[in-house]
């Protein structure tokens, strides 16, 4: 007695069952402990705060419920808008300001010179110095050292702080705030510039191709991913700019550098706790729509 086998009709095969990976339970053990300070620390808290934005609250003792009250005045409110208009122009100069110069400094240091090795780390230092300790250095250059100089070199324009020129304060946070922001952003490009394979540039330069053709024609397009995370961290940290500012203009001269974290947190000091409630839950609600907005720019792409 023999046993007929039918082999297999050549061309196809019968597919593998797919079988779930089970999830062991021990991995949501580990996660527990986090999420329920998350959870603690931000999420209650943010849910509470949204709550008291509909009442009069002024932080403690009785509140009553006024519904939109504070929502509507926020929008007729000049300080209000003044910050917010602040906060976006001030964000938008400083992620151009920081990915150009970043990127400037990563092409340099992953170039063929000496001490490459050395300069990244100078380069580094300022990313690891809190950030109200370098605007409490620079307060006392723009305030004392700058004007000195301009005095003793005959210069009217620096002659004066720019931190108590309400139009042109703006600059001189701008400046700090991209001193300290450059360090983070210059790791990321130099991370992708060394990705970028080395027969690439050989290709181009057997074809003829100069520097600045490789820089614009190779370099920038393969890199592309890299600039979107920077504008997108960058920007995202920007947004919430307080200690820098704190640290040089505290909001001044007048309100002319008040940041929306900074309106919110005065308010908060000042009793109008639900007032300013309303305002961070609008700033939130806008930080969502942003995120949505950078998410669909690059939904699809490989940004690494």
């Amino acid at each position: 007695m023999s046993i007929i086998t039918t082999p297999p009709t050549p061309g196809k095969s019968r597919p593998a069952p797919r079988s779930k990976r089970k999830v062991e339970p021990i991995f949501y053990l580990f996660l527990l402990p986090s999420l329920v300070l998350f959870t603690l620390a931000i999420t209650v808290p943010g849910i509470v705060g949204i709550f008291f934005s509909f009442t009069d609250s002024i932080g403690i003792g009785d509140w009553e419920f006024v519904g939109l009250t504070n929502y509507i005045a926020i929008f007729s409110d000049p300080a209000i808008l003044k910050s917010y208009l602040f906060t976006f122009g001030f964000s938008i100069v400083t992620v151009i300001a920081v990915n150009i110069v970043a990127f400037l400094l990563a092409v340099g240091l992953t170039s063929r010179i000496r001490m490459k090795t050395a300069l990244r780390t100078i380069f580094v230092i300022p990313m690891v110095v809190s950030g109200i300790i370098i605007a409490y250095v620079f307060n006392f250059l723009f305030s004392n050292s700058l004007p000195a100089a301009g005095t003793a070199l005959g210069i009217p324009w620096l002659e004066s702080s720019l931190l108590a020129n309400p139009d042109l304060a703006w600059i001189a946070i701008v400046l700090v705030t991209a001193w300290q922001a450059v360090p983070g952003s210059l790791l990321i490009y130099i991370a992708g510039l060394v990705a970028v394979p080395g027969d690439v540039y050989e290709a181009a330069e057997i074809d003829g191709a100069s520097k600045l053709q490789q820089l614009l024609k190779i370099t920038v397009p393969l890199v592309a991913g890299y600039v979107v995370i920077n504008v997108i961290l960058g920007f995202k940290g920007f947004l919430n700019a307080y200690d820098i500012i704190v640290g040089l203009t505290n909001g001044g001269p007048g309100t002319s550098t008040r940041s929306i974290a900074m309106t919110v947190i005065a308010g908060f000091n000042g009793g109008d706790y639900a007032y300013q409630m309303a305002n961070a839950t609008i700033f939130f609600v806008v930080a969502i729509l942003i995120s949505l907005v950078q998410l669909s720019l690059t939904r699809g792409r490989n940004a690494l």
